[in-house]
């Protein structure tokens, strides 16, 4: 198999489209062989920064058209993306470093791209959220992207309190000058003994990974001013699994088992609240045993 196509069209489609292409978190040798080969053949490459995707492009030598696509101009670049289509143009989506649309501009122009009847093509390739995830070793029960958190503690904490209970490991970018605070509220809401991988800088000079508990976490950054600079992935792994029932598969157990008999109400709890059929069954029994011992 060559390493490249025959020519520079052949990575593209006969229609026109949108290619949403990721771009290296730092590192340059990680620009995958297809993402170079779409940005040469576009006609136009829509950047959230411009001046800092020149940089890049310049670097492998592409020398197709920019178009500033950012969080302040979105919607009416959006608009431009659609004109370029309707006039037969290929257009290529970046962002800054990574995949566009996941905390960085580009969904909301993806989604009037659709809307438009064009197509959308994914050129997967980096994403910090994953690269983060892919070390942290407690992603086996799944993970939950969060992205950024709000800049105010009190909004902060709000978002955090429904997460828990939360299983599924969860992600977290987060700004160089509120890491700190983000995690102490991470620490205040999961508690102490939640461990988490810190990620600084992935693939650039001064990569950084380290992973302890939230506990320690005050600790780390103060040993090192350097350890809150750059760029951050937080994931927390999830929550342990609770002994017995929580207090609202219970309620609804009970409920259940007043007017139903116990197989049928253990199966209608578990339709209701995801909870396990057998631990289910195996509650309503006692409860069912307890009620009758009262009686």
């Amino acid at each position: 198999m060559s390493e490249f196509p025959s020519t520079p069209t052949a990575v593209l489609s006969r229609t026109p489209s949108l290619y949403v292409v990721a771009t290296p978190l730092g590192n340059l040798q990680d620009m995958s062989f297809r993402a170079l080969g779409v940005l040469r053949a576009v006609d136009t490459i829509a950047a959230e920064d411009t001046r800092h995707s020149q940089r890049l492009l310049d670097a492998y030598g592409i020398r197709s058209k920019l178009l500033a696509l950012h969080e302040h101009n979105e919607q009416a670049a959006a608009g431009q993306l659609i004109e370029r289509l309707s006039q037969g143009e290929n257009i290529a989506l970046i962002t800054d470093a990574g995949t566009p649309a996941v905390s960085d501009p580009g969904a909301r122009a993806v989604a009037r791209v659709r809307a438009a009847g064009f197509p959308v093509v994914p050129v997967p390739g980096p994403c910090a959220a994953v690269a983060a995830l892919s070390v942290a070793g407690f992603g086996e029960d799944g993970f939950r992207f969060v992205g950024f958190l709000p800049p105010k503690q009190a909004a902060r904490c709000a978002r955090l309190a429904p997460l828990r209970d939360e299983r599924a490991a969860l992600v977290f970018y987060e700004a160089p000058h509120r890491v700190e605070e983000c995690v102490a509220d991470l620490a205040r809401e999961f508690g102490p003994a939640r461990r988490v991988l810190v990620a600084r800088e992935l693939t650039k000079l001064h990569e950084e990974i380290a992973c302890f508990s939230l506990g320690e976490a005050a600790a780390w950054f103060a040993a090192d001013t350097n350890r809150v600079r750059g760029e951050f992935v937080l994931v927390v792994e999830g929550a342990p699994a609770r002994e017995g029932l929580d207090a609202e598969t219970e309620r609804v157990l009970t409920l259940l088992l007043a007017e139903l008999p116990v197989k049928r109400a253990a199966r209608l709890a578990a339709d209701i609240t995801g909870a396990a059929k057998n631990a289910l069954y195996a509650r309503a029994l006692e409860l069912k045993g307890e009620a009758e011992g009262e009686g």
